[in-house]
């Protein structure tokens, strides 16, 4: 009992440490997956995902929704996603590791709705899968390459990737595609790579930008096709000295 107690002690007091090192923002960055456990919405969108829809989900993504000591294990360590989902036995929920003002309601752990009567409401899905593969992390390299998973061999199914970019305060991220093949959907229903706050690649259609100092880029493949995959990078654009525009450098996309 001494040991878990101790390691819990430990990844607590690491999820508490938040602040500015070396310029850049650190443990701000919430994992999208911890434990097995992770978040997920309706490809139309947040609050979309009846019980049944939640559960039909994360099986076709191969696994099942998480249970509530799945979900607690995973906040413990770090999950924190500020949008209520269902889990297991029609509960509905959230975690969070460090409360805010707009989420939480100012508490941290598990934000529990309880059982819900209305199987039919409409919320995300917290799942769990302990073999899924996990690829991605947190990025703070002034330039760096960015693979899907076995690049450049052709992904495997059911891969839920994240990696989130964070460049100095003042920096701009200048990201450029070098190869793209996945499943061709326009509609992104199947495998997909989105740019957080900025569009979803379900197709070739490819072109550098420029957007600001943090970004999180998000993979999925579902449980059918796979292609080649993708090789991306990105640059540390420093603020122009004479005030010229960025969108000088590289195409942003509004």
């Amino acid at each position: 009992m001494f040991l878990p107690l101790f390691v819990f002690i430990l990844l607590w007091d690491e999820t508490s440490s938040w602040g500015i090192k070396n310029g850049i923002l650190h443990n701000s960055i919430w994992l999208e997956q911890a434990a097995g456990v992770y978040h997920r919405e309706s490809r139309k969108g947040r609050y979309q995902l009846t019980f049944k829809d939640a559960k039909q989900l994360c099986k076709y993504e191969g696994g099942n929704l998480a249970t509530y000591e799945q979900l607690m294990y995973a906040q413990r360590i770090g999950f924190h996603v500020c949008a209520a989902g269902w889990f297991d036995k029609g509960k509905v929920g959230y975690p969070i590791v460090k409360a805010g003002p707009n989420c939480g309601f100012g508490r941290t752990g598990i934000i529990d709705y309880g059982y819900r009567s209305n199987k039919s409401e409409r919320w995300d899905a917290y799942c769990y899968n302990p073999d899924g593969k996990e690829c991605g992390g947190i990025l703070t390299d002034p330039e760096r390459a960015i693979k899907s998973p076995g690049y450049p061999d052709e992904y495997e199914d059911q891969q839920i990737c994240y990696w989130h970019i964070r460049l100095k305060y003042g920096q701009r991220i200048k990201l450029s595609f070098l190869e793209f093949d996945v499943e061709e959907d326009m509609s992104c229903l199947s495998d997909y790579l989105e740019i957080y706050d900025i569009f979803c690649h379900g197709s070739s259609m490819l072109f550098p930008f420029v957007t600001g100092n943090v970004m999180t880029l998000k993979f999925l493949s579902d449980s059918s096709i796979t292609a080649g995959g993708f090789l991306l990078t990105y640059v540390a654009v420093n603020p122009p000295a004479n005030g010229t525009s960025t969108t000088d450098i590289a195409t942003e996309r509004p």
